[in-house]
Parts: structure tokens; C-alpha cells; sequence
């Protein structure tokens, strides 16, 4: 059973935004399409096949109907609650989902799905895909959903290369390197997550930037890294205002070292 990075979900009230601003930035990004069924539509930036979407409500009525589909009872929760707006979750891409699903029952999670979707390109062809959303009372950090798309990852490559998704980036040769999370219990919250899938553990380090000490898991495609803040700092600031959850994008590739704020997360160039 194998894992990869597929990609990190930011909660956005007008995902379109993010085309021109990322632009900016010099990072390719284009609009997605519908979710029809679920009431939700995206925009979209790619770094091969680790990508970031971000996803916002387009029928309220329609997302408040799901109930098996957890990141759209989640993003209601937070967009039509507390409109709070920024990174939210990640997905993790997997060749053996129906296996998955009964190992995580098995473990004692309560699993929502495997459920099928599909979205509608804005040129009409419908892309499918199967989710899975493990979830915990133990746990304040919103758990990873897994998902297996209908076609291979060659075949994805090709397909999104050819539709001018994967572009050159403006800024660079840019890789999604990692995702930054930030929580209370560094040893706590790896054990729960590395008890979903077993990924080799870095050493512990302290980064600076943030204040906090971090450690990363080593998942193919792009690097989970968790910290706890030290002290006052980014990590600090968001963890009090947010609580756990993902809040920083690291790229690299374009020969500058930056941090800034886009979007209601945190992005570095290293």
C-alpha cells in the first residue's frame, strides 16, 4: 500500500482570487471547476502532481446536505460558521483505498466513506476520483483524508501538462517542498499521525523563523513537517488564533529565501 502527497485544501470565500494574487507572486494558478454535487467550486496551483487547492462554497444549501463528504462538512463549518479562511487539511494519494478503509476501522477511527466524486472541468470533461476521511475524538488537528484518483499518476501527468495546469512558474523552478503544521504536542500529534501510515520521522530541529521546534514526517511528493512554538512568533500567533492546523507552504527553487502572508496562510521561498 503505497502513500504520496497529493495535495493541501485552503478554505477560501472566492477561490478565483487566488488566480491573480498568486500571480503576483509569480505562481501559476488557474480556475478549477464545480463540484456540482457538493455545492463547492476551486481554483488550482500545481507542482507536478502536489498541488494546492483552493476550495470555496458556490451552493450553501447544497454543501449543508453532506454529510459522508467530511472536508465539505468542515469547510461549511468554518466558511458559513466562523468564516475563518486559510489552510485546512491535506489529502494523501493512495493505490488501495477499500483496504485502507477497513485497516482504519480496524485501528478504531471512525471512517466516513470510501466516497466517489468527480468534478467538471471548465471545458466539460469530468475528472473522478475516490475519498476516504478517517477522524478522531483524540485529536484537535484535523486528521488527512486519502484519496485514489480513476487514472494513474502517468496518466494524470500527462493529462494536466497538456491542459496548461503544470506550467513554469514565473518565480522558478518551483517545488512544493513541505507543509507546516503547527500544534501543542509535537510527540503526541506524530505518533497519531504516523499510526495512519508508517513514514520514516526526521530528527527534531529548531526553526528559527517560526520560533517553534519541528520535526517532519517523510511522505513522497512533499514533506509533512509539525512544530510547537518555543515562544512568541508566527507559529505561536496562529496556534492561539487558529488552533492546530496546516498554515505554512514551503517552495523552493527560485533562488530567494522569503517569508510572507497570502491567502490567510503563511508561504516561504527557501
Amino acid at each position: 500500500m503505497s502513500f504520496s502527497f497529493d495535495h493541501l485544501v485552503f478554505f477560501s470565500k472566492k477561490p478565483e482570487v487566488a488566480v491573480p494574487l498568486l500571480k503576483q507572486r509569480g505562481i501559476h494558478t488557474v480556475n478549477g471547476g464545480r463540484h456540482q454535487f457538493w455545492g463547492t467550486y476551486n481554483s488550482l496551483t500545481y507542482f507536478g502532481l502536489s498541488y494546492i487547492e483552493f476550495l470555496g462554497i458556490e451552493n450553501l444549501p447544497m454543501a449543508e446536505k453532506q454529510e459522508e463528504n467530511r472536508l465539505i462538512t468542515h469547510i461549511v463549518e468554518q466558511l458559513a460558521g466562523k468564516m475563518q479562511e486559510g489552510p485546512a487539511r491535506i489529502a494523501i494519494r493512495t493505490d488501495h483505498i477499500h483496504q485502507l478503509a477497513v485497516r482504519l476501522k480496524e485501528a478504531g477511527f471512525t471512517v466516513y466513506g470510501p466516497i466517489t466524486g468527480e468534478r467538471t472541468r471548465a471545458d466539460g470533461q469530468v475528472i473522478k476520483w475516490t475519498t476516504l476521511y478517517p477522524e478522531t475524538e483524540d485529536s484537535e488537528l484535523a486528521l488527512p483524508f486519502f484519496i485514489q484518483w480513476e487514472k494513474s499518476d502517468g496518466e494524470r501527468l500527462i493529462e494536466l501538462e497538456e491542459q496548461g495546469l503544470i506550467e513554469s512558474h514565473l518565480a522558478g523552478k518551483l517545488q512544493f517542498e513541505s507543509v507546516v503544521f503547527v500544534v501543542h504536542n509535537l510527540e503526541q500529534t506524530l505518533a497519531a499521525w504516523r499510526s495512519l501510515f508508517d513514514l520514516n520521522q526526521g530528527e527534531e530541529f529548531v526553526d528559527s523563523s517560526l520560533n517553534a521546534r519541528c520535526r517532519e514526517l517523510e511522505l513522497a511528493g512533499t514533506r509533512l513537517v509539525f512544530c510547537t512554538p518555543l515562544g512568541a512568533g508566527i507559529a505561536d500567533t496562529v496556534l492561539n488564533e487558529k488552533g492546530e492546523t496546516p498554515f505554512l507552504v514551503n517552495l523552493t527553487g527560485n533562488g530567494q529565501s522569503e517569508i510572507f502572508e497570502m491567502m490567510n496562510g503563511f508561504w516561504r521561498f527557501q
